[in-house]
């Protein structure tokens, strides 16, 4: 029998895998898809675009840009039985990513595991997936609102069609300001959500159990939770000189502060630096001065209460702003999210199940000495 490594809790920098997909710089505040600096990306490509280099490994040519969005564009149409479920599921205080996870439960029943499947079988299955995801949340809001749900344009752009179907309007600017988000939270190395759902590919499951893996993990406030939360604390906080004392506040209960602080960057959020820029360009609103003068505090409210322990916001800060500027409630924040990282998932499904390997690691006991 092999000799089993210790690790560090929660796998801190234990590295469990080889990935082609993309990667995270922490130290120098870096991260990139394939080859490509993911927030150049984020500035000029079209969200499926992206898609495509994800799922292909490259950006497409022309011709294969409009084929692939014509492809998913059918793709995102579900059939009437689908949102029939969804008016029966969605009642009371059930939220759209609960909502989510029966459906894609439902729509999944028959897939075959990836595990008897070939390589075009598997990415048929990936797109499939990652597709419905944006019209079952867009319905599932409208659904709970009592508002009538709108259907699936599926010659429309990717991200102005899920903005329309969720709000029941758009215009080019939100539909932009949008698009640069997503793009920049497709994917973000082997987060939480990313890992699960290449735990589950790795039995050889089927692609919706894989998807429903990673949903799970990513339903938790410490991870897609977060930028509703980061919002709601501008709420708590009102105006901005009551910073330092709220501050205070979270450190003397040992909370932790949404929005600010990441598990890999020990420098600058390049997400919520990008996003900062978006917002700051593109709306002059008092939730934007609020954000900005709020989160120069809060650094510096860190840097006097806790010297030498920098805290930068994160991306889940500027997400929450730029989400309500663009007229998405808070409720689909983590929602909207989500219909970025399925495809971050869906890529990482497939490179695992062509892997063919299964992830199994072991724990240590530390319970009672066993009778014998």
């Amino acid at each position: 029998m092999s000799t089993p490594i210790s690790v560090p809790r929660g796998l801190k920098n234990v590295i469990v895998t080889d990935t082609e997909i993309g990667d995270v710089r922490g130290e120098e505040g870096f991260f990139h898809y394939r080859e490509y600096d993911a927030t150049e990306l984020a500035r000029s490509a079209t969200f499926t675009d992206v898609w495509h280099l994800m799922v292909f490994g490259a950006l497409p040519s022309p011709a294969q840009s409009a084929e692939f969005a014509r492809r998913v564009g059918a793709l995102r149409v579900v059939d009437g039985a689908t949102v029939d479920l969804l008016r029966t599921v969605v009642t009371g205080d059930v939220e759209p990513l609960a909502a989510l996870r029966v459906a894609l439960a439902a729509l999944g029943v028959g897939d075959r595991p990836l595990f008897d499947m070939d390589e075009t079988e598997r990415v048929d299955a990936a797109l499939r997936a990652a597709s419905v995801v944006p019209t079952v949340l867009a319905a599932a809001h409208r659904i709970s609102r009592g508002l009538e749900v709108l259907d699936v344009d599926p010659d429309a752009d990717h991200v102005a069609d899920y903005l329309r179907m969720s709000t029941g309007s758009i215009d080019a600017e939100s539909a932009d300001s949008l698009r640069t988000y997503l793009v920049t939270t497709i994917d973000h190395g082997f987060n939480a959500s990313t890992f699960a759902g290449r735990v589950v590919a790795s039995t050889g499951s089927d692609m919706t159990s894989s998807v429903l893996g990673a949903l799970g993990a990513f339903l938790g406030p410490l991870h897609g939770g977060a930028p509703s939360r980061a919002l709601a604390a501008l709420d708590e906080i009102g105006d901005p000189s009551n910073t330092r004392d709220w501050v205070r506040n979270r450190i003397e209960h040992g909370e932790v502060i949404m929005g600010f602080g990441h598990a890999v960057y020990r420098t600058r959020d390049p997400r919520a630096e990008l996003l900062k820029s978006v917002v700051l360009q593109r709306y002059d609103s008092p939730l934007v001065r609020q954000a900005t003068a709020v989160e120069a505090e809060i650094e510096a409210a860190i840097n006097e209460l806790k010297p030498g322990r920098r805290l930068y916001a994160n991306v889940e800060f500027y997400a929450g702003v730029l989400m309500h500027e663009v007229g998405l409630p808070p409720e689909m924040f983590t929602p909207t999210f989500a219909t970025a990282r399925v495809v971050g998932w869906t890529a990482n499904i497939l490179e695992q199940a062509a892997e063919g390997k299964i992830i199994r690691p072991i724990a240590r006991y530390v319970g009672p000495e066993p009778r014998r």
